[in-house]
């Protein structure tokens, strides 16, 4: 559980560097990141690929914050992200 915050965590981080030049908050990053997890974890699962280690699972998650901050960009009309 506690490994899986820690990854969240990194993954939001990430994905706020790469699509808006900076992070979330603590929260913020928190909550990007295990909310990206779950959206990356489903798209991956979706064309066949898995991810392993602590690596794999950073990556995968980070994809699916940043899939995640556009799908909710459409929504609120901000313009940068990614």
């Amino acid at each position: 559980m506690l490994w899986s915050l820690i990854i969240g965590l990194i993954a939001g981080w990430l994905a706020g560097k790469i699509s808006r030049g900076n992070s979330f908050g603590l929260v913020g990053n928190l909550i990007v990141g295990v909310v990206g997890a779950y959206v990356g974890g489903f798209l991956f699962s979706l064309i066949g690929l898995n991810a392993y280690g602590t690596i794999g699972s950073i990556i995968v998650s980070t994809i699916g914050a940043i899939v995640f901050l556009w799908v909710l960009s459409l929504f609120t009309g901000s313009k940068r992200v990614v």
